[in-house]
């Protein structure tokens, strides 16, 4: 049965760091480290998510990719000018995504034509986007990438305030997205809401959006934080906020296999659909 981590950042001491980067990590996180760390745990895939360190110089997780085509899959950053031809490049090495991340940047760069011609054009090719940023942004990010028809995977549970609970805006505007079929959640770096309880979040995500539109991912490793978290802690927390074990097995399995293609392939429809497919290769 597949058990899919879908959000792991890989980088060496090699990598060449981006010139405008919120911090730099002390260590590196080589892919072999990683799947020697799904295999300890169990998991048969995983998603690498190019790290906000690196920019859009993606070279180590496409060679990465190429490491186990099998059993990985990937998610880059991109500059809104790079080429259809790299783009196409990324595609066939088990790319299948491109992250936007608006932590620390004016999401008002989504109007600018050259980001609207960017989301077209990965929309085209049926890819993902993975929207990292504050939750307090999220009703009008969620408005300005909604015309390009791309299937939306929201970070980190939307990033909602603490402080405002239930009655964030950037929430209330991701569970109304919920019956449109086209957006997703990522369960991921509780770790980073300083204590909040995460489990009632994790409850009415359930309820607005169901298993078919969840997914998990293990954030690792944990930058800045791993002195705070592991493995072990993760799947504790996974089993409380999920008791169901058939829901949490479509959490970890089919709903990721089918929005990161990881058994046969599906239109954009299909996916938003939740038709069910066969698992992943294994």
């Amino acid at each position: 049965m597949a058990r899919i981590d879908t959000h792991a950042h890989v980088f060496t001491a090699a990598c060449k760091l981006a010139e405008v980067r919120r911090y730099t990590p002390e260590r590196g996180a080589p892919i072999s480290l990683y799947m020697a760390a799904l295999d300890r745990i169990g998991f048969s895939h995983g998603v690498l998510v190019q790290p906000h360190f690196l920019g859009t110089d993606n070279s180590y997780l496409v060679d990465c990719l190429k490491h186990a085509p099998r059993r990985l899959r990937g998610v880059v950053m991109l500059d809104p000018q790079v080429s259809d031809r790299v783009l196409d490049a990324y595609q066939a090495a088990g790319v299948v995504g491109f992250r936007i991340n608006l932590i620390g940047v004016d999401p008002e760069i989504l109007k600018q034509a050259r980001w609207q011609d960017l989301c077209r054009r990965v929309a085209e090719r049926d890819w993902l986007i993975e929207v990292h940023a504050p939750c307090a942004v999220l009703p009008d990010v969620l408005d300005r990438l909604w015309p390009c028809g791309a299937s939306l995977l929201i970070d980190h549970f939307g990033r909602p305030d603490p402080a405002l609970g239930f009655d964030d805006p950037g929430l209330r505007a991701l569970q109304a997205r919920a019956a449109s079929g086209r957006v997703w959640v990522k369960l991921s770096a509780p770790y980073r809401w300083r204590g909040t309880a995460v489990k009632p979040y994790v409850e009415a995500l359930m309820r607005a959006f169901g298993p078919a539109h969840l997914v998990w991912g293990s954030d690792w490793p944990w930058t800045r934080q791993a002195d705070k978290v592991d493995f072990a802690q993760l799947q504790t927390w996974l089993a409380d906020w999920l008791p169901d074990e058939a829901e949490r097995a479509v959490i970890l399995g089919q709903t990721p296999a089918r929005l990161f293609r990881f058994g046969p392939a599906e239109t954009a429809a299909e996916r938003s659909a939740g038709t069910a497919v066969s698992g992943p290769p294994i």
